[in-house]
């Protein structure tokens, strides 16, 4: 493919995987509200739509091959998340504040799935055990986001932590979310919310191809063409998102949607695959970049933790680490 087509095109699939996106996550949103979903489940099916094209565009390469490019969309991803939506926010808005037993639960599942990811790239944990160790990280999670505790633990530190979360997890929804006016029937929206997934994968075939194509022909690694840029352009849908809520001085909404966005890009793109082809991260480069995303999270959560929250200093230096990030990336192309 010559780069008179290829750059036309990642262009067009680009922005035909982000359109769908968007609309998908609004159709599935007017679906929830119609259905009678807890906000907490409709809150993470949104996240989920938001998250198509990062785990959509990283699975097609995988199919592809391009192993590389694969990894680097999903941990290029979650450090650009990390520094997009938080540390962005923190600079801009002047602090990122939460509860801190929403920020505890919010941590430990973000930061437990991030570990067993990462043990997964590196080789250090077989597929069918990572699989069995997120689905005991994630399902008790979900039952207390969409059921609450049961009442035989409801002790007061326990059922304050719940309750807090749960009051986190309503606020996560977009500042204006769209009423149920709409009086398409539901097969309707259902249908094209097939035609909408059917374009997000159709724009990530498109991306990865035109990529490659590109990155052939101008010497450009699969490492750097995965994070530098498929990873942060794939994200702009959870970017996007974090600010309108970091202005609205959401912070705990915040830090649920950055965690809950980086747990599902690992679970659907890394674990679950891993079951079925390679996803070890072979190069020295890519498992730089595991440890740096395990990095990174952690100084997230401690600066979070932090009486005040996270200052414009915390988030600056996330924002530096990001960039320090694309720099090695670069360099070691």
């Amino acid at each position: 493919m010559s780069p008179l087509l290829a750059a036309p095109l990642f262009v067009v699939s680009l922005v035909v995987t982000l359109a769908a996106a968007r609309l998908f996550a609004r159709r599935l949103d007017r679906l929830g509200i119609r259905f009678g979903f807890p906000e907490a489940l409709i809150g993470l099916l949104t996240a989920l739509a938001a998250d198509g094209p990062e785990i959509s565009t990283a699975l097609v390469a995988l199919i592809k091959g391009a192993h590389g490019v694969s990894v680097g969309v999903l941990v290029g991803s979650n450090v650009f998340n990390l520094a997009a939506m938080i540390g962005v926010s923190a600079l801009v808005v002047g602090s990122v504040r939460l509860a801190r037993d929403v920020l505890l639960l919010e941590a430990a599942v973000g930061g437990l799935v991030t570990l067993i990811a990462a043990g997964v790239l590196l080789g250090w944990i077989p597929a069918v055990v990572a699989v069995i160790l997120v689905a005991c990280v994630l399902v008790p999670y979900l039952l207390l986001l969409i059921h609450g505790a049961p009442p035989s633990v409801r002790a007061p530190v326990v059922g304050g932590m719940v309750e807090r979360l749960q009051r986190a997890v309503a606020q996560k929804q977009p500042a204006q979310r769209p009423s149920d006016d709409n009086d398409d029937p539901a097969h309707h929206l259902l249908g094209l919310m097939v035609l909408d997934v059917s374009l997000i994968v159709a724009g990530s075939v498109g991306m990865v191809q035109s990529a490659l194509a590109l990155g052939d022909r101008w010497g450009i690694s699969n490492a750097v063409l995965g994070v530098v840029v498929l990873a942060p352009l794939t994200s702009i849908p959870n970017a996007l998102t974090a600010v309108r809520l970091g202005l609205a001085r959401r912070g705990a909404a915040l830090v649920s949607e950055t965690f809950n966005s980086n747990t599902i890009n690992l679970a659907a793109g890394v674990t679950i695959p891993a079951l079925f082809v390679t996803v070890t991260a072979a190069s020295a480069v890519a498992r730089v970049d595991v440890a740096w995303l395990i990095a990174m999270t952690a100084l997230c959560v401690l600066s979070l933790a932090r009486p005040d929250g996270m200052r414009r200093v915390g988030g600056a230096a996330l924002i530096c680490l990001y960039l320090a990030f694309v720099i090695v990336q670069l360099a070691a192309a």
